[in-house]
C-alpha cells in the first residue's frame, strides 16, 4: 500500500467568513515539506472525501527560511512552513493561520502590526541628505559578532504569536521590535536617536509589558537571543527613565 500524508487545514474565505476545516490526503514523497504539500494540493484541489475545492492561500517567497513570510501554526506551534518537514511531523498535520493576527484568507494573515511597532521605536539608521556621507564610522569585528545574531531577524512574527503578553489587552510591541531597537541602539550611527527609541519603549505596550515567559526564544527560527536583548533594553530603559527624571 502506497504511503500517504494526511493534512488538516483551517481555511477562511475572507476576513469576515466563518473558518472551516478541510482534510487532504496526498501521496508521500521524499523530502516533503508543508509548502510542497500546498503545491501538490494546488495541482489537484480535491479534499480527502473527494470534494472539489480551491488551492490553499498562503504567503511564501524564498522557501529557504530567510524571508519569514510562511509562518503559520503547524501542530499548534508557530514555525516556518518551508522548513517543516512532513516526515518529522505527527499526522494528521494540523495547519492553521497565526492566531494573533487578522486573517486575510486561509493561512495568509496581516502582520503589519510588527512594522507599525518598528516604526514606533524608529528601528532604522538615521541618514539625512542625498550628499556623500563618506564611509561612516568603523565597526570592529567584535561589535559585528555581537550584533549579527540580532540582525538575523526575518520578521516572521513567531515570537509574537508565542508570547502570552502580545495581545489586544496589553498592546505589547513584542520581542522582535525590542531586539531591533537594541540592534540600532548599539550601532555607532544609530546611537544618535537611542534616547528616542528608549522613550518609545517606556509607554503603553513597552518593555514593562514583558512577562519574561521566554516563549519567544523557544520558537525563533533563527535562534536570536531575544531574552538577552529584552534584558539589555530593559536596563537601558530604566537608566534613561532616571536620567529624564533628573533633567526635569
Amino acid at each position: 500500500m502506497a504511503k500517504t500524508v494526511l493534512l488538516k487545514i483551517k481555511r477562511q474565505a475572507s476576513p469576515e467568513a466563518k473558518p472551516v476545516w478541510e482534510e487532504f490526503e496526498l501521496p508521500w514523497k521524499p523530502g516533503m515539506n508543508v509548502i510542497s504539500s500546498f503545491m501538490d494540493i494546488a495541482a489537484n484541489p480535491v479534499t480527502r472525501d473527494g470534494k472539489a475545492t480551491t488551492p490553499i492561500v498562503y504567503d511564501s517567497n524564498c522557501l529557504e527560511e530567510v524571508c519569514g513570510s510562511c509562518a503559520m501554526l503547524i501542530n499548534g506551534r508557530a514555525r516556518m512552513a518551508c522548513s517543516a518537514l512532513i516526515d518529522r511531523l505527527e499526522q494528521p498535520v494540523r495547519i492553521e493561520p497565526l492566531s494573533k493576527f487578522p486573517v486575510v484568507r486561509d493561512l495568509s494573515v496581516d502582520r503589519s502590526v510588527l512594522f507599525e511597532n518598528l516604526k514606533r521605536v524608529k528601528a532604522w539608521i538615521p541618514v539625512d541628505g542625498t550628499y556623500d556621507l563618506g564611509s561612516g564610522p568603523r565597526v570592529t569585528p567584535t561589535q559585528q559578532e555581537e550584533q549579527y545574531p540580532i540582525s538575523r531577524c526575518i520578521s516572521c512574527c513567531c515570537c509574537m504569536e508565542a508570547c502570552p503578553q502580545f495581545n489586544e489587552s496589553t498592546n505589547f510591541v513584542g520581542a522582535a521590535t525590542i531586539a531591533q531597537a537594541m540592534l540600532f541602539n548599539e550601532h555607532p550611527t544609530g546611537k544618535a536617536i537611542k534616547e528616542e527609541r528608549l522613550r518609545a519603549l517606556m509607554g503603553d505596550g513597552g518593555i514593562q509589558e514583558c512577562g519574561y515567559a521566554q516563549n519567544c526564544v523557544e520558537v525563533c527560527p533563527k535562534d536570536i537571543p531575544l531574552t538577552k536583548a529584552i534584558s539589555k533594553v530593559g536596563g537601558d530603559v530604566m537608566v534613561q527613565a532616571v536620567k529624564d527624571i533628573f533633567r526635569r
